[in-house]
């Protein structure tokens, strides 16, 4: 990482207030002053402000109960984004690790953790995402639909099957399902492809992380140990 770009993390410093201090010779590496503000620093390398060390900074990994008009992104002209929720430094950093659209609601993960991030979202990895559905009129033939869904649906416009997804029926108008992949709007086009349409969308989980039923819409909070190991 430069080492400007780690001490920004680390710090409120922002990256020109840096460069000041590196152009005055007070950071340095390993003892040795800093020249330019894009050095390559390595992990075992230790950071120094006017002789003042720097904590290496962690990785940080957060769920929120996103609510239903807020984007998954990190800016947005019209919209709140999911980043904007986040009340940390740096938030502007965290990555959103599996986007919902604007009008679900439920558990989004964000991280700063590119490695974790891709555990999670890489397709090959068959991260189970269990959504509870609210659609338009019951379904038409519950077990048809359940044998569909399981044998894997070809959605408007795709080639292939989606993969195989688990359907659970709460009550007519009520649906669990459980997918493997992220295509866009994907729930919503299953169901339009069994001829329905939905109306509500809300994601309880990612894996085996489940969304806290202590948090309200909005709210968040950092992920425990167990959670993050997990994936």
């Amino acid at each position: 990482m430069r080492v400007d770009r780690y001490i920004s993390n680390a710090t409120d410093l922002s990256r020109n207030e840096v460069k000041r201090l590196v152009k005055n010779g007070l950071i340095a590496i390993d003892g040795r002053a800093v020249t330019d503000p894009g050095q390559r620093l390595l992990a075992e390398q230790a950071v120094t402000i006017d002789g003042a060390s720097i904590a290496t900074p962690q990785p940080r990994y957060y769920m929120l109960y996103k609510p239903a008009g807020v984007v998954c992104a990190n800016r947005d002209r019209d919209h709140t984004t999911a980043v904007e929720l986040i009340y940390e430094h740096r938030a502007d950093q965290l990555q959103i690790a599996g986007r919902l659209d604007i009008d679900t609601t439920g558990l989004v993960l964000l991280t700063d953790d590119g490695q974790w991030n891709h555990r999670l979202t890489a397709p090959r990895n068959r991260c189970e995402k269990r959504y509870q559905v609210t659609l338009a009129e019951p379904l038409a033939d519950p077990q048809a639909a359940v044998a569909r869904c399981a044998k894997g649906l070809f959605l408007h416009g795709e080639a292939r099957r989606c993969q195989p997804a688990a359907l659970t029926v709460i009550n007519p108008t009520t649906v669990e399902l459980v997918i493997v992949e992220g295509k866009y709007h994907q729930v919503k086009r299953m169901f339009a492809a069994l001829g329905n349409a939905v109306v509500a969308l809300h994601r309880h989980s990612v894996g085996t992380i489940v969304l806290d039923p202590a948090l309200q819409p909005g709210e968040y909070r950092p992920l425990r140990d167990d959670e993050i190991a997990a994936i």
